[in-house]
């Protein structure tokens, strides 16, 4: 071959790629079909088989309907736009905790779903990949996060940081909500569920329940502790109100911690249990009169008491609300330097976020998308007003301002629903909390090392019993007791 030949399909090889972007597709290492390995919480994705009656026809037009599930729906999409096979293998795990342990027992996957605290701690581990520039490129039409990410959710994940690098570097949003209090009004009135302390009223003796969970417990907790403090006009009105409030539910000093392991051991004796799961159940069924609960499973139980003609409503505490976050992070360990792999895990993403995608995981799993659609699509806006809005004839109804999520700006008459007059504390206000609710989150943030350890060794002292507790004479005879034991065995092996 002459050097001018060379040379001339050199030059062709590297505007190749440049050329084909340009049209649309994608270059491959491989034609391989591409393998992706994604794991998610259980029940987190619309998995189908929906009825034909349950088609959602929205104003704009759109009909929406879950027939498979979402993922294998991606693998036609992506085979479709990219021109390239993928499979997804696709997984779960039941907690954060769960998903970490399977990580370092060596599970390998390439995309997975922790909440804002486990996506704190994989960052500061130097676990993830960041997400390529062209997952963030707006002029790409197949790049729905970006185009629809709320302007709320990415001004978040912008702004918090760890080791110097923002959240949104290596997490996109997919659902989020606050947490708070599930209540029955007939028995418990918004005032008595209005604050953390309810916890602890003992006009509720085992008629409550906390979650079996630290962070969540150990969040209530201080909004007890704390609670003068939170609701004094002189610290919600300061000027730094917002890192005020953040450090102060934050907070993990050594004395904190063990006021907060006494008041949760006084807590569990006027709690009917901690639980996982069962409070939504333990509401609907009536064995209990409120709960701690993260506001998609309140919506949820709302929706099943409703199905029974029995009311229940959601209170967010006075104090302060945990704002979290789940969230799409990819794996150093899966991804491993396959750009193939990471194009299929960011076009993943993408597709979930496209606006339809979004509305049938909401219908479906009950929590509230990351995903607020655009000036072109109000997609996401057309389901709200499908769920919640108002009837044409209907007279008691108020005006809900939503721009803060829509659209950066809560004055926004785009974005202002017309509802019921009686959406406080129902299922609106739970999945779109108002901007004065918004305005009292925190976000939980990861613990380090020292503090993670001193805060779990509260938790096993609350949850099982704490040895300091126990007088030195009792514990001396135990231990003298357990000698003696020990030594009677060793004697009959001997004799053995």
């Amino acid at each position: 071959m002459r050097r001018k030949d060379s040379a001339a399909l050199g030059a062709a090889l590297i505007a190749l790629p440049a050329a084909c972007a340009f049209l649309g597709q994608t270059v491959y290492a491989s034609e391989e079909p591409i393998v992706l390995r994604v794991c998610n919480w259980e029940e987190y994705i619309d998995l189908g088989e929906w009825d034909e009656d349950e088609v959602i026809e929205l104003d704009n037009g759109a009909a929406i309907l879950g027939e498979r599930p979402l993922y294998e729906d991606f693998e036609d999409w992506y085979q479709e736009t990219y021109g390239r096979e993928v499979h997804v293998e696709y997984s779960c795990f039941g907690t954060n905790e769960d998903l970490y342990n399977q990580l370092n027992m060596g599970d390998t996957y390439d995309l997975v779903c922790p909440s804002e605290y486990m996506i704190m701690k994989l960052m500061a581990e130097d676990r993830l990949v960041p997400y390529s520039d062209s997952f963030y490129d707006a002029q790409d039409a197949n790049n729905f996060y970006i185009n629809n990410v709320s302007p709320y959710i990415r001004e978040t994940l912008d702004e918090n940081e760890i080791n110097g690098e923002s959240w949104s570097k290596y997490a996109a949003g997919y659902m989020w909500g606050i947490t708070g209090v599930l209540y029955n009004p007939e028995l418990v009135t918004e005032e008595e569920a209005s604050t953390w302390k309810i916890f602890g009223n003992p006009k509720f003796n085992r008629q409550v329940t906390l979650k079996d969970n630290v962070r969540d417990s150990y969040f209530t907790a201080l909004g007890i502790l704390k609670a003068d403090l939170l609701t004094d006009q002189a610290f919600t009105g300061a000027a730094d109100y917002h890192d005020r409030l953040d450090a102060e539910m934050n907070d993990v000093r050594k004395e904190t911690i063990d006021e907060a392991q006494a008041l949760l051991t006084d807590l569990r004796n006027n709690v009917y249990s901690l639980e996982t799961d069962s409070g939504k159940a333990d509401m609907i069924t009536g064995k209990i009169v409120a709960n701690y609960q993260w506001s998609g499973d309140a919506v949820y139980a709302m929706d099943q008491a409703d199905e029974d003609d029995f009311e229940l409503r959601f209170a967010v505490p006075k104090e302060s609300t945990n704002l979290w976050f789940d969230g799409w992070v990819m794996l150093a360990s899966g991804i491993d330097g396959d750009a193939d792999r990471q194009h299929a895990a960011e076009a993943f993403v993408n597709y979930l976020s496209r606006t339809d995608n979004a509305v049938r995981n909401m219908y479906y799993i009950g929590y509230t998308s990351s995903i607020a659609g655009n000036e072109n699509d109000d997609t996401i806006y057309e389901y709200i007003n499908w769920c919640y809005g108002a009837e044409d004839d209907e007279e008691n109804t108020v005006s809900y301002p939503l721009g803060y999520f829509f659209s950066g700006d809560n004055s926004d008459e785009e974005y202002v629903l017309t509802t019921d007059a009686d959406y406080e504390g129902r299922q609106l206000y739970s999945q779109y909390p108002p901007q004065e609710v918004m305005d009292r989150t925190a976000i939980m943030r990861y613990f380090d090392t020292d503090a993670n350890k001193a805060i779990n060794q509260m938790w096993i002292n609350i949850r099982c019993f704490d040895i300091n507790d126990i007088p030195v004479a009792v514990r001396v005879v135990i231990l003298a007791a357990v000698l003696v034991l020990i030594g009677g065995g060793y004697r009959r092996s001997r004799k053995i």
